[in-house]
């Protein structure tokens, strides 16, 4: 039997990417976070070890550009390490600073720890004259008392 080893698949965002400097871009809302998991973990390059949401069920991370962006690539990073659920989210975006929403897409994923931890999307789009991106999760379709999390969101 010829074998070869083969190099393991990055979990992390492509470096060879120009993503959007969303500190200078753009302000953002959060339903709520817990302070040692701050919103700012999960959109700034380097910035520690993800969002947690401070409260159980539905979620929303609202980016609102201060100018109309363009967005060819969504870039997004789940991580779940303790509890086994369903996850669902929403991605929209809004050509009108929020008067007007169009979905982006709605993916549901499961986690099942120890084993499937770790949800990487990585979607090619071309939307024009963005002014809201908003991304909502339902960290457990069952209803189960757990927090959302977001590991990363990179723009390009």
């Amino acid at each position: 039997m010829r074998k070869r080893m083969i190099a393991q698949v990055a979990q992390d965002a492509p470096s060879d990417r120009d993503w959007l400097d969303l500190e200078r871009l753009a302000r953002v809302e959060v339903s709520s976070e817990e302070s040692a998991y701050p919103i700012e973990a999960a959109l700034l390059p380097r910035s520690g070890s993800g969002w947690r949401a401070a409260q159980a069920g539905a979620q929303t991370i609202r980016l609102l550009f201060d100018t109309p962006q363009r967005l060819r690539q969504i870039w997004l990073v789940f991580k779940e390490t303790e509890n086994e659920r369903t996850q669902e989210f929403v991605l929209r975006w809004s050509p009108d600073e929020g008067a007007t929403y169009q979905d982006v897409l709605r993916q549901q994923w499961t986690f099942s720890p120890p084993g499937t931890t770790c949800e990487v999307e990585d979607y090619r789009v071309d939307l024009a004259g963005v002014t809201v991106l908003e991304l909502t999760i339902i960290p457990d379709i069952s209803g189960g008392a757990v927090c959302a999390t977001l590991e990363q969101l990179r723009l390009a």
